[in-house]
């Protein structure tokens, strides 16, 4: 599968690889000096594998909160919510974005890999609710600004109001030099201020063009997926397949805060609930490595010689110049400073546990 925007990728020197199925770029000029160029200024991502599945109907809003682990009553159009979305033993499906677009008027993005999943999901849970689902994937393109100057730029190509969209909020403005409908929100998935662009895909190409011409004395590159997996990582942001499972729920992942608990009900309650006040066996927490090694995924930690967890992400982190890495360890030995050793290629190396998130420059947190 391609995005809209594969044909120019060569243009700027993509290397594509296959990520679940879809051709895109891993890198451009290079990891390291994309996952910079966010930190520093400002890096223009190709995020339109993404899926985006349309809620609406009377009971949109019921169906919604039922399905999902978060509040969804009382979102009003032009917020968004950040949710896990479960199945009945609390194993998460996936993480998604909810947006608001009038009463019971919805749109759902979800992890690219998992639309079809999602969608078939929340069809089968229909049954009682008076809802429509319409997966708009394959028609809608979505481009992401990330970075300390994606503010300026973006105010200057679209509209200097988008830039008082404070942290998980949209607005739908129709863009003059392109001559089309944009829908704008302010998330992002780097730690970065950001924004995302929402357009309908045969604008897709034009759009990246003049943003990336307009953003010359910005600095802005564009960023392939290998930044962006080191730019959420170091953010301690969560990657589905990885922090997050069907084998691991959200209060294993330490995302509790995301679930509405006086909901008087939604799929997964009462598992989540039980692993919640009993404690669940395993949680998430960091790791940095105190010696030579990169950390990988599934790599296990053992403590005292006794194998006490696995490594969920890890990778070097470009701007914290550390091997770092994301860990399920035993919940009685989940608190920062505690030395632990991780083997790498049958060694073991030594290593503490720390806080996350490992980077962090926002003062706000998504809407609970």
């Amino acid at each position: 599968m391609r995005t809209s925007l594969y044909e120019i990728y060569a243009k700027y020197q993509g290397k594509v690889i296959n990520f679940h199925g879809w051709e895109l770029p891993v890198q451009f000029e290079g990891i390291i000096a994309e996952h910079l160029a966010v930190r520093n200024h400002v890096g223009l991502f190709d995020v339109s594998h993404m899926g985006e599945i349309y809620i609406t109907g009377l009971d949109a809003t019921n169906f919604l909160n039922y399905v999902l682990t978060n509040q969804i009553s009382g979102l009003k159009p032009g917020m968004i919510r950040y949710t896990p979305l479960c199945n009945e033993n609390g194993g998460t499906i996936d993480d998604l974005l909810v947006y608001c677009l009038a009463d019971n008027n919805f749109l759902l993005v979800v992890n690219a890999s998992n639309t079809d999943t999602d969608y078939q999901w929340l069809s089968n849970q229909t049954a009682n609710f008076n809802v429509t689902l319409t997966n708009r994937s394959a028609s809608i393109a979505q481009l992401a600004l990330q970075g300390p100057a994606a503010a300026s730029l973006i105010s200057e190509f679209i509209n200097p109001e988008v830039t008082k969209l404070k942290y998980y909020q949209f607005s739908e403005t129709t863009n003059t030099i392109l001559n089309t409908k944009i829908l704008i929100s302010r998330t992002g998935y780097t730690g970065e201020d950001g924004f995302e662009l929402y357009l309908d895909s045969s604008y897709a190409v034009a759009l990246w063009e003049t943003l990336m011409k307009a953003g010359i004395p910005y600095g802005l590159v564009p960023i392939g997926l290998g930044a962006r997996d080191t730019l959420r990582f170091e953010a301690g942001l969560p990657l589905h397949g990885n922090e997050l499972s069907l084998e691991i729920s959200p209060v294993m992942a330490g995302l509790h805060r995301f679930i509405a608990w006086d909901k008087e009900n939604f799929i997964g309650k009462s598992a989540l609930k039980a692993e919640f006040e009993h404690s669940s066996a395993y949680k998430l927490i960091g790791l940095e490595l105190l010696d030579r090694g990169i950390p990988r995924s599934g790599y296990l930690v053992f403590k005292d010689g006794i194998e006490v967890g696995k490594v969920t992400s890890g990778s070097y982190c470009p701007f914290l110049e550390a091997n770092l890495a994301m860990v399920l360890i035993k919940s009685q030995l989940c608190q920062p400073e505690v030395e632990v050793q991780l083997e790498i290629r049958g060694k073991l190396i030594p290593a503490k546990l720390c806080a996350l998130p490992f980077y962090s420059r926002r003062k706000e947190s998504p809407q609970k």
